[in-house]
């Protein structure tokens, strides 16, 4: 293991004293940096720079080299894993993901078969192994796939959907066929989750994108069941070096004390959680990561200072929470915005000596 220059995210999520609140930004490399689109468009696609591992290692660094961030993130995708499956993923410009070959029937599920991350999946392997060379330890790199039941949701519609009806409708038609095909993707994202930790992740995350969706009944037993499974087996498979895992449910904020149950480190929260109420709802054993509001990055820099100040009093003192936004930051955000909040966050949450509860 790398002896790491800047830890604060990792003893925030052991509730460890920290000086500065930790803070980085989910989809901090992406279409708000020029530098960004300037190396996507060089890649040609975007699945073609996702499978590129010099290129994914140098859009993962532009976000540290122009702001004070406490963590990396592998620049990836979480239908990489569908992709590898044989789905055929493409992006198409203004429409997101469409798969060649969604899947429609019990018998396409049961040909299904579980990738090797090591084959399949190496490129995203490649990128972490090169990204934490080039880091040296300055601050932690996080790994992430996406939660069976939301990967499930594009590979069952075949792209893109606000409501996924037909998953909604397989679900009430072929409960039993759905189980299968999330038991399988459990597997394979235990798989890939174990791998980017093996070549050199010090953090992963699940994200459970449209696990909101759901009533708390279909939630427990399509999305939370399977990530319980997950953790679960990274737990075994780590267990001499546990690597800590975050999730996020978007628009779970209703079920805090379920997911505090999954055995994760860390709940991330969107902006409609209070920090406060989340605190006391799951307990100083789980940390906390969010919760400003994306929208707020293309306000004004007193707005944006006014907002952070909010959050962090919301949050209140001791270690424990990793600043983020409630989503992913959105391509109008000014760069200069981003810098205006990393500085904010560590300058209001700065303290003469280490700090907890």
């Amino acid at each position: 293991m790398i002896e790491l220059k800047n830890d604060r995210l990792l003893r925030a999520i052991r509730h460890q004293p920290v000086d500065r609140t930790p803070i980085w930004i989910m989809r901090q490399a992406g279409r708000y940096l020029p530098e960004y689109r300037a190396v996507r468009q060089r890649a040609g696609s975007f699945m073609a720079l996702c499978k590129n591992p010099e290129l994914a290692c140098e859009v993962t660094l532009q976000p540290l080299a122009r702001f004070s961030l406490d963590a990396a993130i592998v620049f990836s995708d979480i239908l990489t894993i569908p992709d590898a499956m044989g789905l055929g993923l493409q992006f198409i410009e203004g429409k997101g993901p469409i798969f060649a070959k969604p899947l429609r029937s019990e018998k396409d599920i049961q040909n299904l078969a579980i990738p090797d991350p090591d084959i399949s999946l190496r490129y995203v392997l490649d990128a972490i192994r090169l990204i934490t060379r080039e880091l040296a330890g300055k601050v932690p790199l996080i790994g992430f796939c996406g939660s069976p039941w939301t990967l499930a949701t594009y590979m069952i519609e075949g792209g893109a959907n606000k409501s996924f009806p037909l998953i909604q409708k397989m679900l009430q038609e072929q409960p039993q066929a759905l189980h299968q095909l999330l038991h399988k993707l459990a597997e394979a994202v235990a798989l890939h989750l174990d791998a980017q930790i093996k070549s050199g992740a010090q953090v992963v995350m699940i994200f459970d994108t449209w696990g909101g969706m759901l009533n708390t009944a279909d939630y427990q037993a399509y999305s939370l069941h399977y990530i319980r499974q997950i953790i679960r087996e990274l737990g075994v498979k780590n267990a001499a070096s546990p690597v800590p895992v975050v999730l996020f449910t978007k628009a779970g904020g209703q079920w805090l004390e379920l997911m505090a149950e999954s055995q994760c480190d860390v709940i991330a929260v969107d902006w409609l959680v209070n920090l406060k109420d989340a605190r006391q709802r799951v307990g100083n054993k789980i940390a906390l990561q969010g919760n400003l509001n994306p929208t707020i990055l293309c306000q004004t820099e007193s707005v944006i200072r006014a907002e952070v100040a909010r959050i962090l009093t919301e949050y209140g003192s001791g270690s424990g929470h990793i600043f983020n936004l409630g989503h992913g930051i959105t391509p109008e955000v000014p760069p200069e915005h981003v810098a205006i909040l990393v500085d904010a966050v560590h300058t209001l949450s700065h303290r003469d000596s280490k700090w907890i509860d």
